[in-house]
């Protein structure tokens, strides 16, 4: 039996990270702006002049701290991401080629960009399945994949979606609580079904004595089936870091090894249907087929008749890539990506995403990854306070409008803090998706399908221009966590 629509839970109450400081500025912008009405203050005991000669110049330095975009970036960040685009150019770091041909050590097809010093590792579980282990050396992070099938929401009672909701939540949860954890995601990979499984499966079983009709009626199908149908994968990283020395790498892998059985029930609770580990060439069958989708057809028929492609983490990477201000073009494909700059806002219900996870026509392949920091307790706690202090501090000293929005602010503070204390973790969260097709006269209507998509789940998306090859990157199975790979720190660059 299923609830009535006007009794299902909905969801919601996602909060940006407020940000220190006075308004748009940040915690530095204030500090700069205090300081220097400071020194404008001594400059006028001494004359006028001397104190708009110190009052100019800090103007020009604060105010584009204070212009920020929609998504929050101020003047100076753009700039960086400009400097840093022109700086690649220049020194022709947006070009990768290898191969025998190329000057790369070995003359093998290794992984560019973020990947490139990334080592491939395998061990076993309790229950003796294989499961790769991405090594990330440079901050000696560790990552395991995760693949699993989740049942579909058609045909299944709305009570039973809402217990999959909240199982998921918990899983979520319990994340905060994994040791030395740095950060999850989920990547949903869809593409249009090739046939290459069904005609596997269903022509090596016709008989030879059919009737003729049957066997042009199973022909017929295992031919028409894939026009109308799509595939599509589920994959969780999870990225651990050792704290403190570095842990010998087998002593990790163990450490891991142990902990899979449980995270792959907490998977199926939460109704992720058949889980299981990735073992390292299915890790590296899924980033090559990214960087190269016209062999998806190849490595499904290699799998199917040999059991494996025996392809290495090595050979993984494309032949050649080029990266463009507003594409990244690898092998046969040409990928753009975007990111989130706004969450759905208010109240949605469970299937807010549908429509941005669906198979989407005209594409060859992609990817929506959904980008988690889970939070420890301790930290949790104190952003919720401050968060509730500061709801209290806006509603207390606005007016009309600002008060009722304010007003606002504190009952979602409030509940966000109800729910903390009684057990509910907090996580950050980030969405990227990419979109793969096969020319570049293709992007323009992948960049239409994109913004139908993010009307239907109601989310704010931007192109990650300048970055592509790494917004590539990060969409794919590979724990790559984008807050772990800049140069400037994260608390550094939340004070901006």
């Amino acid at each position: 039996m299923s609830t009535d629509a006007a009794t299902r839970p909905t969801y919601g109450n996602w909060r940006l990270p407020r940000r220190p400081g006075l308004g748009p500025l940040g915690l530095l912008g204030t500090v700069i702006s205090f300081g220097g009405l400071v020194v404008v203050l001594l400059a006028s005991l001494i004359s006028l002049a001397a104190a708009v000669t110190v009052l100019v110049p800090l103007l020009l330095i604060v105010a584009p701290l204070a212009l920020r975009t929609v998504d929050g970036r101020n003047v100076y960040q753009l700039l960086a991401v400009r400097i840093g685009w022109a700086r690649r150019k220049a020194k022709g770091s947006h070009v990768y080629v290898s191969g025998p041909l190329s000057r790369r050590p070995g003359g093998r097809f290794s992984p560019p960009g973020m990947l490139a010093r990334v080592k491939m590792r395998e061990g076993r579980d309790a229950y003796d399945r294989p499961f790769g282990v991405i090594h990330h050396p440079g901050r000696n992070f560790y990552t395991i994949v995760l693949s699993c099938e989740p049942d579909g929401g058609s045909l299944i009672d709305a009570e039973q979606i809402d217990i999959w909701v909240a199982s998921w939540g918990d899983w979520l949860a319990r994340l905060a609580h994994e040791p030395g954890l740095r950060g999850a995601s989920v990547v949903v990979e869809t593409a249009p079904d090739t046939g290459t499984r069904l005609a596997a499966e269903v022509l090596p079983r016709i008989s030879p004595d059919a009737p003729p009709a049957a066997r042009a009626v199973m022909e017929e199908v295992v031919e028409r089936y894939p026009a109308a149908s799509s595939e599509m994968h589920t994959y969780i990283t999870l990225t651990y870091g050792t704290v403190g020395t570095r842990r010998d790498p087998d002593e990790v892998i163990t450490d891991l090894a142990m902990r899979i059985p449980g995270l792959l029930s907490g998977l199926v609770a939460a109704g992720g249907g058949a889980a299981a580990p990735l073992s390292a060439e299915r890790i590296a069958e899924v980033v090559r087929v990214a960087y190269d989708p016209a062999i998806a057809p190849d490595v499904l028929t290699a799998r199917a008749e040999h059991g494996g492609t025996g392809l290495e983490w090595e050979d993984a990477g494309p032949a050649g890539a080029v990266e463009t201000a507003t594409s990244y073009e690898h092998d046969s494909g040409v990928s753009r990506s975007w990111l989130l700059t706004l969450a759905p806002r208010g109240t949605v219900r469970s299937s807010v995403l549908r429509g941005l996870l669906e198979p989407a026509q005209g594409t060859r392949r992609k990817r929506v990854a959904l980008i988690y920091r889970p939070i420890d307790p301790a930290t949790s706690a104190r952003i919720v306070e401050a968060d509730r202090r500061t709801a209290h501090f806006s509603a207390s000293s606005g007016r009309g409008l600002v008060q009722a929005r304010a007003s606002s602010e504190i009952r979602a503070a409030e509940q966000t803090a109800a729910e903390e204390a009684s057990g509910a973790g907090l996580v950050e969260f980030s969405l990227m998706l990419t979109i793969t097709v096969d020319t570049p006269e293709q992007l323009d209507d992948a960049a239409t399908t994109v913004r139908n998509l993010q009307a239907s789940s109601r989310v704010m998306m931007r192109p990650a221009d300048r970055m592509q090859a790494s917004a590539f990157t990060c969409t794919l199975p590979v724990g790559i966590l984008p807050w772990e790979h800049t140069l400037m720190p994260r608390e550094i660059r939340e004070a901006l």
